[in-house]
């Protein structure tokens, strides 16, 4: 027979885990639940088999699985609610005492009711079946509702572990889970067929034994978990889920009720009670009010401290590295002040630096765009010194005119942004959305710690636009300098043709000197608003079939440099001729400044996997931070008449082609341009 094999190998692993649980863990309260529970199984499955062995005794035996059975949800719900938690008398809230309580529950019952009170077996030899009376049925329908209750706590403390002790305890827990798993799924036939089927209780004792293996196992190799405090979302939503159960639960039994009354029309009542208590359900818990309600209640019953520090300081952070700009940054601080302590609004005043008054920079749910403060601040040098947070309620009597209207307008207290002891910004709060949840130390000194965050990113905000604006007005005033050195050139070259006219406006010769002086100044004028304009846009290119050694031979023999060396072979590319002619002007005429008059330049036209033109100078050459870092950013030069758009300019045009610019260079030594262009497009 199986089962007498099976229960006795539930009772040899039993004992085997508690051995090793006491060699190698501490004694504490939830190994005495532990060892209370696994005490009620083992009692369980001593109970079945001898069921099983002595069909005769079958009320006997079954009044000692019964008492067993119904110390299951103490057991269990004793080391859900201790199991990696603190259990100490200062730390256990009184609901999970009454609830505890309750579970005694059962075993009263089970002490005091016969057997045949709760279930009768006309032919139990050959079917192996107990049928349930109507106090047996309602029995196991709330056994079997206290099991979820504690199958409900394990996954709460498994959810509320850190990553390393979930490693450690997944398995234990899984074994614990699965022991209540089962035994739920074997009592939910009470509430089904309104029978026992004692033909599964080898699934049963199966599952015990698969249970004690994990449990085993985990304690021989994780090791044991420290203590948890459950966080306080898990909490809440764990409230919510309880409710939202015990709402079905009430629901269910409503129904089964009107059916045994036979109230006519029980389905229309069924339905419009599911709907109007759900609605009423939702509308409770989208109250702020009862949300702040309920975790008041956590707080002061579960927690030592009132905040989770470490999450609320991620949630802060996180939510200003999402703001996209100033407005939403300044916005989202506001939002989460009034999210994490419950206001109704929040306002943002910063100190303006020519008027020294604050102004409204930005509100949330409140309207305080017209007011702003002066000097005179409530506690200033408290707020100053210490960062200290202000009740204008408090000091309302001491209020100058202009903060006694902001106390008027719905603000209960100010939070200080100090930056090195200077008050930069204050943040008003707005009313308490639930009364009666007082602001305490903690509170404060959570805004204290977000204020000081929030001044030091609203500042560094400040002085990263500051900075741009101030780059943009450097690049402009470089710009302007090198435009108006060359105006000047050009204006001068006017100002001398103008002058000579005077005397030889007769002169044929003189008037064709003019007229090609005049054409010149003008293109050299067009030349310089057309490479301004295109600083920043790529340029508009018109592919043809081009020779690169011809062209580069013909750009040579426009530098006038005599010093060019030129060597390769021809190699045809599809590109835009005028556009690499002045690339290679432009590198021609760089690599001619950067080195002595007697120092050779070399252009080289070749074919690798891309074709390419390789101009080599021995000049003075580049630091590799500079190349790096600066040589190709528009107005940044080395030379002191260049404007700094040239190679930004050339990369633009290369980049255009699909192709790209490679650098070589050390200083004293000189400097390889190679432009990369594909052979095919």
């Amino acid at each position: 027979m199986l089962q007498p094999i099976l229960s006795t190998t539930v009772i040899s692993l039993a004992v085997i885990y508690v051995l090793v649980v006491l060699l190698r863990g501490r004694w504490q309260t939830a190994t005495i639940a532990l060892f209370m529970g696994l005490l009620a199984c083992v009692v369980l499955e001593i109970s079945d088999l001898l069921v099983f062995l002595e069909p005769a005794d079958l009320m006997r035996w079954k009044k000692m699985g019964l008492v067993a059975e119904a110390s299951l949800p103490f057991t269990w719900l004793f080391f859900s609610l201790t199991y990696a938690h603190q259990w100490q008398q200062g730390h256990v809230s009184s609901r999970s005492k009454l609830l505890l309580a309750a579970m005694l529950f059962f075993p009263a019952i089970a002490l005091f009711l016969s057997p045949l009170e709760l279930f009768y077996s006309p032919d139990f030899v050959d079917e192996r079946i107990l049928f349930l009376r109507s106090q047996g049925h309602l029995f196991y329908v709330l056994l079997m509702c206290a099991l979820v209750v504690g199958l409900f706590h394990l996954e709460r403390t498994y959810v509320s572990l850190s990553r390393p002790d979930r490693w450690r305890a997944k398995f234990e827990i899984v074994g614990a889970g699965l022991i209540l798993a089962v035994l739920v799924i074997h009592y939910s036939q009470a509430l089904l067929y309104r029978s026992l089927d004692m033909n599964l209780i080898p699934v049963r004792t199966a599952s015990v034994i698969l249970a004690l293996g994990f449990m085993t196992y985990s304690r021989l190799y994780r090791g044991e978990v420290m203590r948890i405090e459950v966080s306080r979302h898990v909490a809440y939503r764990s409230v919510v889920f309880l409710v939202v159960g015990i709402y079905l639960i009430g629901l269910g039994l409503f129904g089964t009720g009107v059916r045994y009354l036979d109230v006519t029309q029980n389905r229309t009542i069924i339905v419009a009670l599911a709907v109007f208590s759900g609605v009423l359900l939702v509308v409770l818990f989208l109250s702020e009010r009862v949300r702040r309600r309920i975790q008041v209640v956590l707080h002061k019953n579960f927690y030592q401290k009132k905040y989770d520090y470490r999450n609320e300081w991620l949630h802060f952070t996180t939510r200003l590295a999402e703001a996209k700009n100033r407005e939403e940054l300044e916005a989202g601080i506001l939002a989460f002040f009034a999210e994490t302590f419950s206001l109704r609004g929040a306002a943002l005043f910063l100190r303006d630096q020519q008027s020294g008054r604050f102004l409204c920079s930005a509100q949330h749910e409140m309207d305080m765009s017209h007011l702003s403060p002066g000097e005179g601040l409530p506690e200033e040098s408290r707020m100053r010194q210490d960062n200290w947070v202000v009740d204008l309620g408090e000091n309302r009597t001491t209020l100058t005119e202009d903060w006694a209207s902001l106390h008027q307008k719905g603000c209960k207290f100010l939070v200080p942004l100090c930056f090195q002891q200077r008050i930069e910004g204050v943040i008003a709060l707005g009313e308490r959305v639930y009364d009666g949840d007082p602001l305490t130390y903690e509170d404060f000194d959570l805004m204290k710690t977000l204020s000081h965050q929030a001044i030091g990113v609203l500042l560094s905000r400040k002085l990263y636009a500051d900075l741009v604006a101030a780059n943009e007005m450097a690049a402009i005033g470089r710009v302007s300098t090198f435009v108006i050195h060359d105006l000047k050139n050009l204006v001068s070259s006017l100002a001398l043709v103008v002058d000579n006219a005077r005397d030889y406006i007769d002169d044929a010769e003189f008037r064709a000197d003019m007229f090609e002086t005049l054409d010149n100044t003008v293109n050299n004028m067009n030349r310089l608003i057309v490479r301004l304009q295109n600083v920043k846009r790529q340029p508009t290119l018109e592919f043809t079939d081009t020779d690169l050694l011809a062209l580069s031979q013909r750009a040579v023999e426009q530098s006038g440099h005599s010093a060019v060396q030129i060597r390769g072979s021809a190699v045809i590319v599809r590109a835009d001729s005028a556009e690499v002619d002045k690339v290679l002007l432009n590198l021609l005429h760089n690599a001619r400044e950067a080195s002595t008059d007697q120092a050779p330049i070399e252009v080289e036209v070749g074919r690798d996997e891309q074709a390419f033109i390789r101009v080599t100078d021995h000049g003075a050459g580049m630091s590799e931070a500079f190349i790096r870092q600066r040589l190709f950013k528009p107005f940044e030069t080395t030379k002191k008449k260049g404007m700094g758009i040239g190679l930004y300019q050339c990369r633009q045009v290369i980049e255009g082609h699909g192709g790209r610019i490679e650098v070589q260079s050390e200083p004293g030594v000189g400097s390889t341009f190679t432009l990369w262009l594909p052979v095919e497009m």
